[in-house]
């Protein structure tokens, strides 16, 4: 089953996951992953994933981070968001983030 991800939810990165830049993409690694799973389970993150993955301190709504993103890449709100919710229900299904 799909996880919810609401725009008024704090987010932040799970304590068994970590990120790094590795010739020049952007990757979390989770840590509890068995040697056999670990390709499997590498994520990958692209420009718009990497500016939401930074923004997730534990303070700020998914909302609030979806505004600051809009006026940084000069796009629509609607865009923004859609591409924050995507982003984090996938990264909330992985266990990569949790509620904070």
């Amino acid at each position: 089953m799909k996880a919810q991800v609401d725009l008024n939810s704090i987010y932040k990165p799970s304590k068994d996951v970590v990120a790094r830049e590795v010739q020049g993409e952007f990757i979390l690694i989770p840590i509890t992953s068995g040697i056999g799973d670990l390709e499997d389970e590498i994520f990958s993150l692209n420009e718009t994933g990497r500016a939401v993955w930074d923004k997730l301190d534990g303070k700020k709504n998914l909302k609030n981070i979806a505004e600051e993103l809009t006026e940084e890449f000069q796009e629509s709100f609607p865009q923004i968001e859609k591409d924050c919710l995507g982003i984090l229900s996938e990264l909330l299904n992985r266990k990569m983030i949790v509620e904070a």
